[in-house]
């Protein structure tokens, strides 16, 4: 694992706003472009999953396709 994949892990494992991880991410470390996938139960999660990995060093960009599902 890299040192963005390690940031960004420990970044996501830490806060507990994020606490569904039905979601995955890919990065690419030369680019810091960030790409979030998978399922959440809510917008916010949604929104906090992107608002944590923002703030992670090397992260350029990120492209949240995480979907939301209300079941």
């Amino acid at each position: 694992m890299n040192k963005l994949h390690e940031r960004i892990d420990q970044a996501l494992q830490t806060n507990p706003h994020v606490t569904s991880r039905s979601f995955h991410w890919e990065a690419e470390e030369a680019e810091g472009h960030v790409v979030l996938r998978g399922q959440v139960g809510s917008f916010y999660q949604k929104q906090m999953a992107q608002e944590v990995v923002k703030t992670v060093d090397g992260v350029a960009r990120i492209d949240n396709r995480i979907e939301v599902t209300w079941a």
